[in-house]
């Protein structure tokens, strides 16, 4: 690991395309595509391979594969794809690859996420890094906001407590100096922007802030308890009377679980025209992980943050989007899946 706070080779990115331009400038990563038989999928990685972004090894039935890439016109080295029977054995394939050193990066194909978290999450076989909490950050590119807004935890953690709610803004904090944000303003988000006792997440808001003041959570300005609107509106903060160099202005939101965080997330998607791209943080390696009905843009965008994320050296504490379904996954993982094994 180079270190936990990377910022020093990356101009602050604000779109989701300058993020994918700006990991065009270096090597391509190797990234191990799980269940790769899947058009979306190797649309994505024919793209990834033309702009220099990654060099994909195929997981899968090579027989598949070969059949969806011949109707994009597209011709495979057959040497760069793995056979795997199953979902659970690509996803352990994929893990011994990295294991081996033999990828850089993973990346969800057609598989069901929980398949695919199952094996990376492994206690003996898989990428956990001792001492990280394992946790997912959306970068959402939303048209009416100036810049990219970290989402966390809409798709890992059910229920974080304030020991794990630290380490989950901990992790996006590192991402967001990843692209560029050196000090990113983070919104610890709840219904209201008052403590209120009969409101946890209020309490934890306000433990938050106290923590990032006492140099418990470093990297960023933290403030909270805000609400949804206070953290992203200099209009509805100026009229609330809210006095915040956060309120209105956030990189980063801090949602106080997991459902709260996806439905927002959804939200944004359906009604804000939204686009996300997500990785897991916390294990060895990036980790893209995507809904099965991703379109190819939002996946290049995710393989991008994987690529920024591996030629930063971030290994730490440390995955958009058709009609029909939601580019927000949701692969819910109990604490003891989720936490570092000294402190669960």
């Amino acid at each position: 690991m180079k270190g936990n706070m990377i910022n020093n080779a990356v101009q602050r990115l604000a779109t989701l395309d300058d993020l994918v331009q700006q990991a065009r400038h270096g090597d391509p990563i190797r990234v191990a595509v799980v269940n790769a038989a899947q058009a979306a999928v190797l649309e994505t990685l024919r793209d990834a391979v033309r702009l220099g972004i990654a060099e994909p090894v195929l997981i899968g039935r090579c027989v598949e594969i070969a059949k969806v890439a011949a109707t994009l016109g597209w011709e495979l080295d057959l040497a760069s794809v793995i056979e795997a029977d199953s979902e659970a054995d690509a996803a352990r394939r994929g893990v011994e690859l990295v294991r081996a050193g033999r990828a850089d990066a993973l990346m969800k194909g057609h598989i069901h996420t929980d398949a695919f978290m199952r094996a990376l999450l492994d206690s003996e076989h898989g990428l956990r890094q001792p001492g990280s909490r394992v946790s997912h950050v959306f970068l959402v590119d939303i048209p009416n906001y100036p810049r990219l807004l970290a989402i966390s935890d809409a798709a890992v953690n059910i229920t974080p407590d304030l020991n794990a709610k630290a380490q989950i803004l901990q992790n996006a904090i590192a991402l967001m100096h990843m692209i560029g944000v050196e000090v990113p303003r983070a919104a610890v988000i709840s219904a209201v922007e008052t403590v209120n006792p009969a409101i946890p997440s209020t309490l934890d808001a306000a433990c938050l802030t106290l923590m990032a003041r006492r140099g418990q959570i470093i990297g960023a300005e933290v403030d909270g308890p805000l609400a949804f609107d206070n953290a992203i509106s200099e209009r509805a903060a100026r009229e609330k009377g809210i006095e915040s160099s956060v309120a209105g202005q956030a990189d980063i939101l801090l949602m106080p679980d997991l459902v709260s965080g996806n439905i927002l997330a959804k939200n944004l998607e359906y009604h804000g025209g939204a686009t996300a791209a997500g990785v897991v943080m916390g294990l060895t390696v990036p980790v893209v992980l995507s809904s099965r009905a991703d379109p190819p843009a939002a996946r290049l965008a995710g393989l991008g943050v994987a690529a920024l994320m591996y030629r930063a050296g971030i290994r730490l504490p440390i995955p958009i989007v058709p009609e029909t379904e939601s580019a927000f996954p949701c692969a819910p993982q109990p604490e003891s899946a989720c936490c570092p094994k000294e402190v669960c």
